[in-house]
């Protein structure tokens, strides 16, 4: 049950919403506490302050476990909030000030307004109070390392030059989908190409034209990618593909296809080098030729080569 005097403040942080946030960022500016918002515009600096004393607002008057829970609107709130004080280059110590400095303001208002309160209605507001402002700091904090472990988990799996998968997590997600397609006895294809002098496109045009040419050409293989399928870099100028539930005319249309968007993108001058560039490729498909990413591999490579020896013939 709130009390009369409580929910007369908690009408009162509602309607005042917008300048208790002024206070914050005027507090946070004060001393370069919170850095980054030297650098925003008024609106920008207040984010998402104005509803967060709302809410808090809110919870002064009719307090809900739920709400302060993971998974409400609330905690919702806070990581988009957060997300977008990172991008604006808020560390996360700055985001967490923002809301130590959000519980100073409010609480330099509870003390002004002590006189019409007695001492329970104080231990009240103190502990939803505390309780908002700590889960709002709790949600932030998870927010920040739920991110920063995903972005570690990908950089793990990734390549850093072509954001396509790395050549061990290739192979992981082709052994996977090889179970898959034993259980449901489905196809798979397997298409590995690489660039045929790649090496003198380094040392003609330098190393920054063939990292142009490597990212281009995998943009473009991602593209061309069903949403089923997955594409990765295996080293250098090597790249592979999967092509689940596919037939034996899959790898040879794909590799038709492909070799076509790079022809045209060649053409555009998008890859910083002079002429056409051309692939040599190996395809190989599941169950004729191999039952796992190791024997389809090396049979790919194998025709690969056998392909660069007749282009060069």
């Amino acid at each position: 049950m709130t009390s009369e005097p409580l929910l007369r403040l908690a009408d009162e942080i509602r309607a005042e919403a917008w300048e208790l946030a002024l206070s914050v960022v005027e507090e946070g500016l004060r001393d370069d506490a919170i850095p980054p918002l030297t650098r925003l515009g008024r609106i920008a600096q207040l984010g998402d302050m104005p509803t967060f004393i709302g809410e808090l607002a809110e919870h002064l008057r009719h307090p809900k476990p739920e709400r302060l829970r993971r998974g409400s609107r609330l905690a919702a709130l806070v990581r988009d909030h957060a997300r977008e004080r990172e991008a604006l280059g808020f560390a996360p110590r700055d985001i967490v000030t923002e809301f130590l400095v959000l519980r100073r303001v409010l609480w330099r208002l509870i003390r002004h307004r002590s006189a019409t309160l007695d001492a329970g209605d104080v231990f009240v507001l103190e502990e939803r109070l505390h309780d908002v402002i700590d889960s709002l700091v709790t949600e932030c904090v998870v927010a920040y390392f739920d991110r920063a472990t995903s972005e570690l988990s990908h950089r793990a799996r990734h390549d850093a030059l072509t954001d396509l998968l790395n050549h061990s997590s290739f192979t992981r997600e082709l052994e996977l989908e090889l179970e898959r397609a034993k259980r449901y006895g489905i196809g798979v294809t397997l298409v590995y190409f690489d660039f045929d002098g790649f090496k003198d496109i380094n040392d003609t045009h330098g190393h920054l034209a063939g990292d142009q040419a490597l990212r281009r050409v995998a943009k473009l293989l991602r593209a061309e990618l069903r949403q089923s399928d997955l594409a990765g870099r295996m080293g250098g100028d090597e790249f592979a593909a999967f092509l689940v539930e596919s037939d034996r005319e899959t790898g040879p249309v794909f590799l038709d296809r492909l070799r076509r968007r790079i022809d045209e993108l060649a053409d555009s001058g998008e890859l910083l080098v002079p002429g056409p560039i051309a692939i040599s490729a190996g395809v190989t498909r599941y169950p004729e030729d191999g039952a796992d990413a190791e024997t389809l591999f090396a049979a790919a490579d194998a025709r690969l080569y056998e392909a660069k020896r007749a282009s060069a013939a």
